[in-house]
């Protein structure tokens, strides 16, 4: 886990989230204010976006290799 920017959804500006999971660009899962959600990472503006109108992310592990499912 690290701390990066990201842009938020929601505030449409910048703010600084835990990274917690990322498989690669396009599967991210960061921590915001206490909630995780689903993020990508744009490699030409080197800035995570993160999605927290829509990929808010229930904390439980299902047993995958991906610690978190969608609600």
């Amino acid at each position: 886990m690290f701390q990066a920017k990201a842009m938020i959804h929601s505030l449409k500006s910048q703010d600084t989230v835990t990274i917690v999971y990322e498989k690669n660009n396009n599967d991210v899962v960061t921590e915001y204010k206490g909630n995780r959600f689903t993020a990508i990472f744009n490699v030409f503006v080197c800035l995570y976006y993160v999605d927290d109108v829509y990929g808010k992310l229930a904390n439980q592990h299902n047993g995958s290799s991906r610690p978190y499912s969608i609600m």
